[in-house]
């Protein structure tokens, strides 16, 4: 076993997907959210499960990523959500890819590459509703529409926005937001524009805003097990997937009026019990926690105390006398009765848990948990 580890558990992220099944119900698809390696959960296991769990569409950032879920025998459409560039286009048609679209140019180019390959593209057009960032911005989508419809080897398949406070108690601009994205969508009806579907809900849109939901929608990190904040309205019952888990190193006693680490931040008041333990910022634990975070050990919490370092981290366990040497610690996750969130490290860290969850992600030695199977 490596001296620190990230667990996945499968099963929870499937309960996850299926508490957004249970709040669209049949009326909307679910476009799964697995961009930048699953919000750091493994892009292709968590795809192979969300898609044996009943996922529609999946939902990336870059063309890369799509192009590995296909050869990881992902057969569902995938929607590239940050657009293509022009050495993308050869693989958008030849693997039936799905780009967001809202540059002309853009869409010219596609047009020629599918021309050229004797198939059709299936586009997803973005529009800017109040976001402020990707999309043809509202006021100027007619004469945006007006271009593309000349460009008869593209398909709009789909018409999408972001919303931007849907995590907010205040659902005001999601509402103006709707608005809008609704007088976009009556533009394609006016023209006579086909497309199959409208998606704009993201993971606070699926919780809190039923009339956000349309044909599609786009959970992401409520799959993961966390709600997009703390103001979510209408919270699901959702379970955390990830787990950062390494073990004590060394354990020793610390006299009164030493200190600990780097920079000597932290001073003994009293004889102490210090555990040093295997992980550091180098395995995407906030150095923020430093005199500030808390590990489960033996399933108690024990503080962090002096600075997190790039590998390793020091606890006091005095009020812990059967630590030992060896022990598994938990960063992130649960250990006994106590449970150690992503939203708690990083309220502390003074971020979110989406960084969180990515940061922590990147650990190379990531095992995938299947109640069924165990570890693999």
């Amino acid at each position: 076993m490596a001296l620190n580890w990230v667990e996945i558990d499968l099963a929870a992220l499937r309960h996850n997907f299926l508490q957004v099944r249970a709040r669209v119900g049949s009326r909307a698809g679910i476009l799964a959210v697995v961009k930048s390696d699953a919000y750091g959960h493994g892009m292709v296991p968590v795809a192979r499960e969300l898609a044996a769990a009943g996922a529609d569409f999946f939902g990336v950032s870059k063309c890369w990523e799509a192009l590995k879920l296909r050869a990881a025998g992902i057969a569902q459409p995938i929607l590239i959500l940050a657009g293509i560039e022009p050495e993308d286009l050869p693989h958008v048609v030849e693997k039936d890819l799905r780009p967001a679209v809202y540059r002309l140019d853009h869409c010219r180019m596609l047009e020629e590459a599918s021309r050229h390959a004797e198939k059709r593209a299936r586009i997803h057009l973005k529009i800017d509703t109040g976001m402020g960032r990707l999309g043809v911005p509202d006021r100027e989508l007619g004469p945006f529409l007006d271009q593309l419809a000349g460009l008869r080897h593209l398909e709009i398949e789909g018409v999408f926005s972001h919303l931007a406070t849907s995590d907010e108690a205040d659902k005001t601009f999601s509402h103006e937001q709707l608005h809008r994205f609704r007088t976009a969508l009556q533009m394609f009806h006016d023209r006579a524009i086909p497309f199959r579907y409208a998606h704009i809900a993201n993971s606070g849109g699926v919780l809190d805003i039923p009339e956000a939901h349309h044909q599609l929608v786009r959970p992401g990190i409520m799959l993961y097990g966390s709600a997009p904040s703390d103001e979510i309205r209408d919270p699901a019952p959702l379970q955390p997937v990830m787990t950062l888990k390494t073990k004590i190193l060394q354990i020793k006693w610390v006299a009164a009026g030493q200190s600990i680490g780097y920079g000597r931040t932290f001073v003994c008041p009293q004889d102490m019990r210090i555990a040093t333990v295997a992980a550091g910022y180098d395995d995407g634990y906030p150095r923020a926690l430093s005199n500030r975070g808390e590990a489960l050990v033996r399933g108690r919490r024990a503080p962090i105390v002096g600075r997190v370092s790039m590998n390793l981290i020091t606890l006091d366990v005095t009020h812990i006398p059967e630590a030992a040497e060896d022990d598994e610690v938990v960063l992130l996750g649960a250990q006994g009765s106590e449970r150690i969130t992503a939203e708690e490290i990083a309220e502390k860290a003074g971020t979110i848990n989406y960084e969180i969850y990515c940061a922590v992600g990147k650990n190379p030695q990531r095992l995938f948990r299947n109640r069924t199977n165990g570890l693999a």
